[in-house]
């Protein structure tokens, strides 16, 4: 997930030129030299290679979309992650090459990064969910220190109503739906905005913004944190929702098992936990948005061929209807 931009709709998309020569080039041009042995990793919004090289071990080479953050953005991204390594917190930072974290090559911006193992955590076990919550809740303290100057917050604008507005101007909703959609989303925005009221003024602080279960790698020596790419100002309640799955009863118990750990380490304020619904709400709003803003990207129809067709939106209806009634319910822990 990222800021709301949108790709230049060129007949040849930008990505279009990066093959593994560049990226073997790029590589070069700061010293580092491959072997021929190239990995593309799982990634849409950026392009991010494995390469193999002729001496050492492998690197993760990350081209960052073009447009999409600036690079004083990129780079105080670059420094929050620094402080986390000095601290000791197991993330993986940018590689510093000649006093430099960000580079260019060939009109592309890209980073190096060491490469780390790692397989999915165990969700489900309590200790699991303590020890993670543990490193989350050292990683809010060091976020809380100071503010991002260049990058948007989270919050119901950007992730509620410019996606929305984004998506009623671009032709992207079938004109029958349209009319059920924006009311729904319309419904959906306003449990969001009573789900801010009840929750009050809130600190908000440096995220990793995206930490779900694929950006925490587990080893024999615990978790650790990768791809803090959509890392932004937010309530720390964004930082921890997305672990959680199941029934009701479920998440609750798996919400106690976070704070046991995340408390240890920073303070946690309960009136947060009336944002958990309102959050996923905008997510959901927000991707559909990222989606149809990446639509001119190749590798984006291929990837999600059921995107924009008229089951995705009025599946997309239903779905912001359960979370008008969700937002509505007593919150996840007592408050």
């Amino acid at each position: 997930m990222d800021n709301l931009t949108t790709d230049n709709e060129t007949p040849e998309h930008p990505y279009a030129r990066l093959d593994p020569a560049l990226v073997l080039d790029a590589l070069d041009s700061v010293g580092m030299h491959g072997d021929g042995r190239l990995l593309a990793l799982n990634s849409y919004e950026n392009r991010v290679y494995q390469v193999g090289r002729e001496e050492g071990g492998p690197v993760v080479v990350k081209f960052y979309r073009p447009e999409r953050w600036s690079d004083a953005a990129i780079l105080e991204e670059h420094a929050f992650v620094a402080e986390l390594v000095e601290r000791e917190i197991p993330v993986v930072p940018a590689l510093q090459i000649d006093g430099k974290t960000l580079h260019a090559f060939e009109g592309f911006r890209f980073s190096v990064f060491p490469s780390r193992g790692g397989r999915a955590p165990e969700l489900g076990d309590p200790a699991v969910l303590e020890w993670i919550g543990r490193f989350i809740g050292r990683i809010h303290a060091q976020g809380a220190v100071k503010a991002y100057e260049h990058r948007p917050a989270l919050d119901p604008l950007t992730f509620g109503r410019q996606p929305y507005d984004y998506l009623r101007q671009h032709d992207f909703i079938p004109p029958e739906l349209m009319a059920a959609w924006s009311s729904v989303v319309e419904q959906a925005l306003d449990g969001v905005a009573r789900c801010y009221e009840r929750a009050g003024e809130l600190p908000l602080l440096r995220l990793h913004g995206d930490c779900h279960g694929g950006n925490v790698l587990w080893t024999p020596d615990g978790p650790h944190f990768v791809d803090f790419d959509d890392s932004r100002m937010g309530p720390a309640v964004q930082d921890l929702w997305m672990l959680l799955s199941g029934e009701r009863h479920e998440m609750v118990g798996q919400m106690a098992d976070v704070l046991a750990g995340y408390e240890d380490f920073c303070d946690f304020h309960p009136r947060q936990l009336y944002l958990v619904e309102a959050l996923r709400t905008l997510r959901l709003i927000h991707y559909a948005a990222w989606l149809a803003m990446r639509w001119s990207d190749p590798a984006f129809p291929a990837a999600f061929p059921w995107f924009n067709t008229q089951r995705y939106w009025q599946d997309r209806i239903l779905e912001l209807r359960e979370q008008v009634a969700l937002m509505d319910e007593p919150p996840l822990w007592p408050v």
